[in-house]
């Protein structure tokens, strides 16, 4: 499913003294199939751009386009009906994971939570119950899992019940707001491996929000920084976008990893090139070193 945001505007309060506009003409198509990442510094409209997507939020002028349906606001009760009606059947494709996902759990038990938003579309019981154990499996914890309350569980594992829950539906694009804040640092690495591997397998779209760069530089397909309410980058070229982060204006600073390497350069050790994971930098490395006792 593509997404199209074309000449979206948005303000919170709108018509108050408190009026603050989020999003000005915004313009930018999400790439079917693709990780893109959208980054920025906090207030840059990151969060409620996605919030957009499956219709959190309406544009108060333009429209954001989810496949063959256009989400625009509606003036009379009629329209306004249709587009309720046609976004609750769009939202079965679009799953969010918002900040702090755990808060999103509320039933009894794992299992009922992972098998709430399929039962309420219609989907029968048995069903429902075989995908929540393909998923309980596919974040690496157990069936006896599907009995236990999810409060019961570790931050990291309530996490990916949140996400099991809202890949049920078998979503066709996965949006996930800061999905890895608060975990420590296993619980992110297992996390990311998750979401890769499912992007990989399921070819499905993931709009990733995130402040860290590490992720940008070793998932991302497409890069999109907002500034200001605005698109002020966006591009699948990742050298493009370690030269636009270095300007001050954009506050946002480079990986370790990446300085690193710019540390190497100078010092007359070339790489073979730039590396945008430390799996890769440390994988070359250990070649370099081998090769220099040989």
């Amino acid at each position: 499913m593509q997404i199209s945001f074309e000449k979206v505007n948005f303000s919170y309060n709108p018509k108050t003294l408190y009026e603050r506009q989020a999003l000005s003409n915004i313009n930018l198509d999400i790439p079917r199939g693709k990780f893109t990442t959208i980054i920025g510094k906090t207030g840059s409209g990151k969060s409620t751009l996605i919030e957009h997507i499956n219709g959190l939020l309406i544009a108060d002028s333009g429209s954001v386009k989810l496949g063959n349906l256009k989400v625009e606001k509606k003036s009379s009760r009629r329209e306004r009906g249709k587009m309720d009606q046609d976004l609750f059947n769009v939202r079965e494709k679009i799953a969010v994971l918002f900040q702090f996902s755990e808060q999103q759990l509320f039933e009894t038990n794992v299992l009922k939570d992972i098998i709430f938003a399929p039962i309420n579309y219609g989907i029968d019981h048995d069903l429902a119950v075989k995908r929540a154990k393909e998923l309980i499996n596919l974040v690496g914890l157990d069936e006896s899992y599907l009995e236990r309350s999810p409060f019961e569980l570790s931050g990291g594992e309530m996490r990916k019940v949140a996400l099991c829950g809202i890949l049920a539906l078998k979503p066709k694009i996965l949006v996930l707001d800061e999905p890895t804040i608060g975990l420590d640092f296993k619980s992110k690495q297992e996390f990311m491996t998750i979401i890769d591997r499912i992007h990989k397998e399921e070819k499905i779209t993931i709009v990733f929000v995130t402040h860290n760069m590490d992720y940008v530089l070793e998932y991302a397909d497409n890069i999109v920084i907002m500034k200001n309410g605005k698109v002020a980058f966006n591009s699948s070229d990742k050298g493009d976008f370690l030269e636009i982060i270095s300007r001050e204006d954009y506050n946002l600073k480079k990986p370790d990893f990446i300085i690193f390497q710019e540390l190497l350069k100078k010092r007359g050790i070339n790489l073979s090139r730039t590396h945008y994971s430390y799996k890769s930098l440390t994988s070359e490395l250990v070649s370099l070193v081998g090769a220099s006792h040989e």
